[in-house]
């Protein structure tokens, strides 16, 4: 009964394949990837018609290459003769560097992986491989959780809590809480933890055993020890540029209210052009063309797209996967903002403290670690440059005028709640820094941290993204920054009288 009911499977899977507007001879599909198709056209219709949708299913590589420069979307120089004149289907990805992969296995005659990452887009995509690597968000998991600054500040909010012996306990970690909470956008680490028999519609099978996954968090770490994910951005199957184009991708971890960048997008006046328009947008066009196909910027206008003029000769900004290419601030993730890092990996960060910031707690970036003034200027002249497009020198230079005061203002509001927390901890009210503590399980120490971790935060990208107004002062702003500063103060003085 069990081998009529496969063959019935097979069968059915050949018929909806046969039916399938990509055949093999129009789209030169690979045996490989034809034979993929039809087992899981049956049983995974979903993911064969995003690949269907996609230019990976459309375009061969040879031809790709052969686009005009501005054009291209590929950045090899060379390529195997195997995947030159295919289409990238599933067996063309799911296949590479299989000798690298913890996660490869056998799987009805050919070897796998289940997970598709950087360094096998790299065979087609090298140069914004490269540009990854270099990012801040490709560290995203090792800069968190190597971290034990930000490694309490996790256990702090995501641990298990209980009230017992009249005091709240912070208990043991739980990883799947973990995997949906922090590391859901900074990205897991998936290891294989051996390999298990399923029944399948196509009998037993064999398939590894995944902790961690699923995930495609910007600094996942993959089974062939590369980092990141490219369908953070390129959902699979389609890696539609449409979608990455857009902010709602963004919005998935830029949200808030510790990074509220999209809400601050979207009630900005590039926002409200954008809810208005985009359905005049032309999404899919490389080099993507100012006036043209777009006329308010998305957050890849700014941070990560080709951009020319109108007519698509003069370039204004090369295609990026950096990041902050063209950002002298990093706005977030530290109690004061401070120029951008020379280098993503900040394992080797220490302040005077002893504390693995890149920051002193009274404000001072630590130099060795960060950008100068000259390359601070590079990247800001590399933003105006994409601003001028559709403002005057003067409404851009009076917006960078802004941020700058912006940054100033805020840091020194985080630095007089760290004044605060400082006295507190001398005095004893709390257990902190110098009693070895953990700075994140006490009222006290949580109110300073919202004020650098959500206030400021919300003000700076107010400032940042030019609008959102409302979120630089009563929306999560100033005003609650202040509160907040006025009730630390208030505890610090009832404390004081109590002792007294």
């Amino acid at each position: 009964m069990r081998t009529i009911k496969i063959l019935f499977l097979l069968f059915l899977a050949f018929i909806i394949s046969s039916n399938t507007p990509f055949n093999k001879s129009e789209q030169k599909i690979s045996e490989e990837t034809q034979e993929c198709i039809n087992c899981h056209s049956a049983i995974h219709p979903g993911i064969i018609s995003s690949w269907e949708k996609s230019r990976h299913g459309k375009i061969i590589p040879a031809e790709a290459i052969k686009k005009p420069k501005l054009e291209r979307r590929v950045s090899f120089s060379s390529l195997k003769e195997e995947l030159k004149n295919v289409v990238v289907g599933c067996y063309e990805c799911h296949s590479l560097n299989t000798e690298n992969h913890k996660d490869a296995f056998e799987h009805n005659g050919y070897k796998i992986n289940v997970i598709v990452s950087p360094n096998d887009c790299a065979v087609c995509h090298p140069v914004e491989a490269e540009q990854y690597s270099k990012n801040l968000m490709s560290f995203a998991h090792i800069n968190l959780v190597e971290n034990k600054i930000y490694r309490d500040l996790m256990r702090a909010v995501n641990n298990p809590h209980k009230f017992e012996k009249n005091k709240i306990e912070i208990k043991e970690s739980n990883k799947l809480t973990e995997y949906e909470s922090c590391l859901y956008c900074h990205g897991s680490k998936i290891e294989v933890k051996g390999f298990e028999n399923r029944e399948t519609q196509f009998g037993e099978l064999t398939f590894p055993i995944l902790e961690g996954w699923p995930n495609q968090g910007v600094g996942r770490i993959n089974p062939d020890g590369s980092r990141g994910s490219c369908s953070a951005c390129h959902t699979r199957h389609e890696f539609s540029i449409e979608v990455a184009r857009k902010p709602y991708t963004c919005a998935e971890c830029h949200k808030g209210p510790d990074v509220p960048a999209f809400k601050v997008y979207e009630v900005s006046k590039h926002g409200n052009i954008f809810s208005s328009e985009y359905h005049k947008y032309n999404f899919e066009e490389v080099p993507w063309r100012i006036g043209k196909d777009f006329s308010a910027p998305t957050c890849a206008t700014c941070h990560i797209s080709l951009i020319t003029s109108s007519d698509g000769k003069e370039i204004i900004a090369e295609r990026t996967h950096q990041m902050n290419d063209r950002l002298s601030w990093r706005l977030f993730g530290v109690p004061y903002a401070h120029p951008h890092p020379i280098k993503p990996d900040l394992s080797d960060v220490k302040n005077s403290s002893g504390l693995p910031l890149i920051v002193e707690l009274t404000s001072e970036p630590l130099k060795q670690f960060v950008i100068s003034k000259d390359e601070q200027e590079k990247r800001n002249q590399a933003m105006k440059n994409i601003c001028k497009n559709c403002h005057s020198t003067s409404w851009v230079n009076g917006h960078f005028e802004r941020l700058e005061n912006t940054i100033n203002e805020t840091n020194n509001l985080t630095l007089q709640a760290t004044k605060i927390l400082t006295e507190i901890w001398k005095n004893g009210f709390a257990k902190g820094l110098p009693q070895n503590q953990s700075i994140f399980d006490e009222k006290i120490e949580r109110t300073w941290t919202s004020i650098w971790l959500m206030h400021a935060n919300s003000i700076r990208f107010a400032s940042a993204m030019a609008g959102g107004g409302d979120y630089g002062v009563f929306a999560d702003g100033r005003y609650q920054l202040t509160e907040k500063l006025y009730e630390m103060n208030e505890m610090l003085e009832m404390r004081k009288k109590i002792r007294k």
